[in-house]
């Protein structure tokens, strides 16, 4: 089967966006960003290899429906070979999409003096004169861009958040929250963004029918959220939630841990989890998952 029937005829059609432009302005930030976003990222592949890839995974089955293919002027990729690549890819019917990253001169001087590199085409001549030569040979796959990003004055949050917003679908959110229950006598989660302490509610472990069950359990559930002070901190904790995650959402952040800590990480700290979570995705729409990590502890 050919490309084009694979791409028009098949259910398993593959996407592919061609990442490029200045170097220092970016490519391998927003590679990063595609890469946390489910897209199959090739770096510095050479435009004869481009077609041999995507028909390769359109044959996959949709095991790698998205194509994220970084290109450099470091002598990988002649500018000429790679515009009649992008042509031959649109008229075979690929959905093809170019993104092109750009900076101001005085920007990118200033970023290859920070990190003491020379440019790829520098040679034996000055660090404007090889970015003047880069600007140069690639003003004619810059007007072919469908999309471009100044990466001036965009620190990498910033760079980061715009460029979920260009790529984000609803199968991909932009964040993913997980609520982890734990017990403090095992130590603090170690990965955890928040931790909010929960012991100043009445255990349930004093209660001989409900020490052999869980927060799980309908019955210590019910009494942990009976509790003076439960449903208040829930209500108020879940409107400070969702203030950091839409912070998150401006910043970039693809992940969040919060835990939830009682003493043992069986009964308050499980309930409590639960609730907030659903509190939560409820408030924001954002995915929202739960772990126990101390419940199977003795």
């Amino acid at each position: 089967m050919n490309a084009q029937a694979e791409a028009n005829g098949s259910e398993h059609s593959v996407e592919v966006v061609l990442v490029t432009g200045m170097s220092g302005a970016g490519r391998t930030s927003v590679a990063n960003v595609l890469e946390d976003m489910d897209w199959y990222v090739v770096d510095n592949l050479p435009p004869q290899m481009m077609r041999p890839l995507v028909e390769l995974v359109a044959r996959a089955e949709g095991a790698l429906p998205k194509i994220a293919i970084v290109t450099d002027s470091k002598g990988r990729a002649k500018y000429g070979e790679l515009e009649t690549t992008i042509t031959d890819f649109l008229d075979q019917g690929l959905s093809l999409r170019v993104l092109f990253l750009d900076a101001s001169d005085e920007v990118l001087v200033r970023r290859f003096e920070s990190v003491r590199r020379p440019h790829p085409l520098q040679g034996d001549g000055t660090l404007l004169e090889g970015i003047e030569a880069e600007r140069n040979s690639m003003q004619s796959l810059k007007r072919r861009a469908d999309i471009i990003i100044d990466t001036s004055d965009l620190n990498v949050h910033q760079l980061t958040t715009e460029v979920r917003r260009r790529f984000a679908t609803e199968d991909v959110p932009l964040l993913r929250l997980t609520v982890m229950s734990f017990g403090f006598k095992y130590g603090l989660p170690k990965d955890a963004d928040h931790v909010a302490d929960v012991r100043f509610l009445p255990n349930p472990y004093w209660i001989s029918h409900l020490r052999g069950h869980n927060g799980l359990d309908s019955a210590v559930s019910d009494f942990v959220l009976g509790q003076n002070g439960a449903e208040e901190f829930i209500e108020r904790y879940t409107e400070t939630l969702d203030v950091v995650a839409q912070g998150y959402l401006r910043e970039g952040r693809g992940y969040a841990l919060i835990g939830i800590g009682c003493t043992g990480g069986k009964h308050r700290s499980v309930a409590i989890s639960e609730r907030i979570a659903k509190a939560l995705a409820a408030k924001t729409g954002i995915p929202v998952s739960v772990r126990h990590r101390d419940l199977g502890r003795e």
